[in-house]
Order: C-alpha cells, then sequence, then structure tokens
C-alpha cells in the first residue's frame, strides 16, 4: 500500500488520492475565475491562497498544498493580497450602477402608467434683410433646456404666439407691392428715410427750408456694427448710412404679407418699428435674409434685433418658419426677460 509521502519504484513521490481532490479542485476553482475574465481569475487565485494559508496557520501545515509550516502559511495568506488587489483592479466598471458590467434594466414607465410623451423644446437663431436674393431656407433640431419662463411682454412670450409655417414663394413680390418707397404715410410733411435719420442720429444738421425734415449732417451709433459712422448728405456718401427694413420686404412677402391690402403693406414698409438706421454696406449683405440665415455682427445688439423681428411678425400678423423661430428662441434663450420694443 502506498501512504502520503511515499514513492514509486523510480523513487517519484505518490500524491495521495486526498491530495489530487483538493489539487484538482482548486485548479477548477481558478479556471472557473479566469472563464470570467482576468480579473476573475486573479480574484478567485487570491481566494484560494487565503483559504489555504488562514487554514495552514489553524493546523500547522497543508502538505497537500506545500504548506509546511505556519510560517508558510502566514507568508500564502499574506500573500493573496497580491492577487486579490490585481483583481480589483482589473475588474471592469459598473453599467447603470450593477457590478462589472452587468447592464440592469431601467423601467421607463411609472408606477401609474405611462408617461406621456415630453414635447420638443426649440432654439432659435436670427437674420433678416430688405433686398437681394432670398437665401436658401436651413433647418435645425431642438434639443436644448427650456430657457425661464419669460414675462408676459417678453419677446420669448410673443414668439410662442407666431404661427410657424413654410415659405410661400416669392412669386409676384416687387418693392412697388409695397408701395412707393419712403412715403410720408404719417403726413408729417417728410418722407420716411429723414424721419427715421432724424430718430437714430445725433448732433444732426438740418438743411434749411425743408421745415426741420432733410438731415445734412449727423453721427450714427450703428446697432450692426456698434461703430460711430458720421453721415454726410451727398452723392458719393448717403449709401454709408441706410435704413434697413429690419424684417425684410421680400421676407415679409413670403410669410403673409401677400395677404394684406395694399395700405398695409405700404404702412408696414414705412412704419418706424421695422426700420434702423445702419452702416450701408452691412445691410446690403444681410439682403433678404430671416432669421436663420444673417445676424449683426454685432452680437451684442442681437437680443434686441430678433425682438424687434417678433415684434414686426406680431404687429402683421406674419409667420415664421421653423428654422427662423428656432434661431430666434436659441438667441432670446439667452435673454429671455428681453421686452418687444416700444410701439408693438
Amino acid at each position: 500500500m502506498v501512504t502520503e509521502g511515499a514513492s514509486d519504484a523510480a523513487g517519484k513521490p505518490k500524491w495521495s488520492t486526498s491530495r489530487r481532490v483538493a489539487v484538482a479542485l482548486v485548479t477548477l476553482m481558478v479556471l472557473l475565475g479566469f472563464a470570467a475574465g482576468v480579473y476573475g481569475f486573479f480574484i478567485l487565485l487570491g481566494v484560494v491562497c487565503l483559504g489555504v494559508g488562514l487554514v495552514g496557520l489553524l493546523v500547522g501545515h497543508q502538505r497537500w498544498a506545500g504548506v509546511t509550516s505556519r510560517k508558510v502559511a502566514g507568508l500564502l495568506a499574506a500573500g493573496s493580497l497580491i492577487p486579490l488587489g490585481a483583481g480589483a483592479a482589473l475588474a471592469p466598471p459598473s453599467i447603470n450602477g450593477s457590478p462589472h458590467g452587468v447592464a440592469v434594466a431601467t423601467p421607463t414607465t411609472s408606477p401609474t402608467g405611462p408617461e406621456p410623451p415630453s414635447a420638443p423644446v426649440t432654439s432659435p437663431s436670427t437674420s433678416t434683410g430688405t433686398s437681394g436674393a432670398t437665401p436658401a431656407e436651413t433647418t435645425t433640431t431642438a434639443a436644448d433646456p427650456l430657457p425661464p419662463a419669460p414675462s408676459d411682454g417678453s419677446a420669448l412670450a410673443a414668439l410662442a404666439q407666431l404661427p410657424v409655417k413654410g415659405r410661400a414663394p416669392l412669386t409676384g413680390y416687387t418693392r412697388d407691392t409695397f408701395g412707393p418707397a419712403w412715403a410720408d404715410v404719417d403726413r408729417n410733411g417728410c418722407d420716411t428715410r429723414n424721419d427715421i435719420l432724424r430718430r437714430d442720429l445725433t448732433a444732426t444738421t438740418i438743411k434749411d427750408g425743408t421745415h426741420g425734415c432733410v438731415v445734412l449732417t449727423g453721427t450714427l451709433a450703428d446697432p450692426y456694427t456698434a461703430k460711430q459712422i458720421a453721415f454726410v448728405r451727398g452723392t458719393g456718401t448717403s449709401t454709408q448710412v441706410q435704413i434697413d427694413h429690419v424684417v425684410a420686404l421680400a421676407d415679409a412677402w413670403q410669410k403673409g404679407a401677400q395677404q394684406l391690402d395694399p395700405a398695409t403693406r405700404e404702412k408696414l414698409a414705412n412704419d418706424p418699428l421695422d426700420l434702423l438706421a445702419t452702416d450701408g454696406p452691412t445691410n446690403q449683405a444681410k439682403g433678404a435674409g430671416d432669421a436663420a440665415t444673417w445676424l449683426p455682427p454685432n452680437r451684442a445688439y442681437r437680443c434686441q434685433y430678433v425682438a424687434r423681428q417678433v415684434a414686426v411678425k406680431v404687429e402683421y400678423r406674419l409667420w415664421v418658419t421653423q428654422a427662423e423661430h428656432d434661431e430666434i428662441a436659441d438667441i432670446l434663450a439667452g435673454c429671455p426677460q428681453q421686452p418687444l420694443p416700444d410701439g408693438t
């Protein structure tokens, strides 16, 4: 009979059955850990070493595992911390709060039933113009958080009341569909261009014999560029300051103005609410765009600019495209209490 520690005919020690079973179990545990990943291999290896070491400390040895004394058992137990630490470091992060990458399903309905779908949130941009080809319309996707609740008199609250529709054809539009340029619609004896120059310029000088109407010189604090522009009336200088339709007439035509009667269209084209004295080249660059295609270079003026556009469209029952609405809303989200301009 061969006992533990006996040798075979070649002189090699033979393992007892219990030793073979123990080694097989330990090997199986380590392989199972490895199947779970490298981190699992190290963790189970560390657990086995810790268990063998602790039992060896209690009984004095674990000869089947090569532990011949309590000193060796203590070293094995202490050394188990190395694979345990390595396994913990290699373990993947948790998913949805569950350990080791096991995903936990998140319920999508409340205990009382499914919640209604949330309404999309729109966000805006700005642009306008009075002449030139109509720029291509763009669209945006609304996904920004809602801005602070606007007050009742704010441009953001007024924007919510404007219809959102597609752009109508430009067919039939000419400048004459809005009446003669710069008509004296308020019957004050002065054309609209000079009315706006007197309103927006400072340090003006007026031509004698015009009943205080015709502006000869003045200084414009241009809202679109934030530049100071010296205005001098003359063939080569007058165009340095132009009167801009904040809502371009071509844009207004495509968004409801063609349905207005001629008198109302003439009023719109000469309404001080829709008019600003601005830098001439900047006004020309803007063309007939809406809020989705052009904004003043002066970012500090954009809230006031789009608020004036909203005011004009409210006043004359015009609509906005989705891209225009989103761009205006995006700007007003940064100034949700921006009021509509006086005269709306």
